[in-house]
């Protein structure tokens, strides 16, 4: 069985964590890996759905991402998580609980985040209407030793793609040949890819 591991993204709302761990999902399933993608939005509607946005229920809610992505990565399967989980005493106590751990810090400015922000609410956490907002009224507290820093207001999706890769490659999760190369895209994939995402406002 090939080892599993849990890739642990984190950011900003709008910093382009789903977009990014979505195509990372689909090249490591090309590469014909086990992959589970846990993104926020899903466990909070599926895992965590009697939870409110206190900082005890939001630090429950990463608690149940992070046994999920155990069991999975236990069990030689890929698992990415996608949250904003902006604590750093969680995502460390995450990292203690899983043995192969690669955290990805999706470094982006608030004021691009704001920008890409299609449903509001950062406007909403401005005026008051949210209240507990990350980067608003709440804190968030960037990784100090992140396997992996992605700046997505200054690469493509794909290219932070291939960072995360070759980082794997190197860290002997992946062959690192085969890290740098599959599931590279074709220019006419490449430009429908674009266009998908400038459509859902990330470019």
């Amino acid at each position: 069985m090939e080892e599993g591991l849990t890739i642990w993204f984190t950011g900003l709302s709008g910093a382009g964590k789903s977009t990014v761990a979505n195509l990372l999902a689909e090249r490591l399933q090309d590469m014909g890996r086990r992959v589970e993608l846990l993104d926020g939005d899903e466990v909070r509607k599926n895992l965590s759905s009697g939870l409110g946005f206190s900082k005890a229920d939001r630090d429950a809610n990463i608690r149940r991402i992070a046994f999920v992505a155990k069991l999975l990565s236990r069990n030689g399967v890929i698992a990415i998580t996608a949250a904003i989980s902006p604590y750093r005493e969680l995502r460390d106590e995450a990292r203690n609980e899983i043995r192969n751990f690669v955290e990805v810090f999706v470094d982006c400015p608030l004021s691009v985040c704001e920008e890409r922000d299609v449903k509001g609410l950062y406007q909403k956490a401005r005026s008051g209407e949210i209240k507990q907002f990350t980067g608003i009224s709440d804190p968030y507290e960037a990784p100090l030793q992140a396997e992996v820093t992605l700046h997505t207001d200054q690469e493509t999706p794909q290219q932070s793609v291939d960072q995360i890769l070759t980082k794997l490659g190197k860290m002997g999760y992946l062959s690192l040949e085969y890290a740098t190369a599959a599931g590279a895209y074709t220019p006419e994939e490449e430009a429908l890819v674009e266009e998908r995402l400038k459509n859902l406002g990330y470019l």
